[in-house]
């Protein structure tokens, strides 16, 4: 089981994608992002979730996602925190959001 301090050791923070692209080096169907967390910075990520988002919808949306993951290369790009969502029940992400509006870098806690 996990503790509650393996809990506090990740750094979860609301952010907004400013950015999002086509990833066709990708294995399965993907798109990169770039997040502003405010004061954390802009981090890009990969994320496949192609299913229930287009670029467009992805734009000014506000996500949550780890920052203190170390970065992982996928197929030649450099992701750099682990934006988070909810497998629906054909096993599609769904992005997990704030109810409300709040500022970049909030922590999630």
């Amino acid at each position: 089981m996990a503790s509650f301090e393996d809990f506090t050791r990740l750094d979860i923070r609301t952010g907004t994608i400013v950015e999002a692209s086509e990833f066709p080096e990708a294995r399965k169907p993907a798109y990169r992002l770039k997040i502003d967390f405010g004061e954390k910075g802009i981090l890009q990520s990969s994320a496949q979730i192609t299913h229930h988002y287009t670029i467009e919808s992805l734009l000014n949306r506000q996500i949550v996602a780890v920052i203190n993951f170390p970065p992982k290369r996928i197929a030649g790009f450099q992701s750099e925190c682990l934006v988070l969502g909810v497998y629906d029940e054909n096993n599609q992400v769904i992005l997990l959001e704030p109810g409300k509006n709040v500022g970049n870098g909030c922590a999630i806690g």
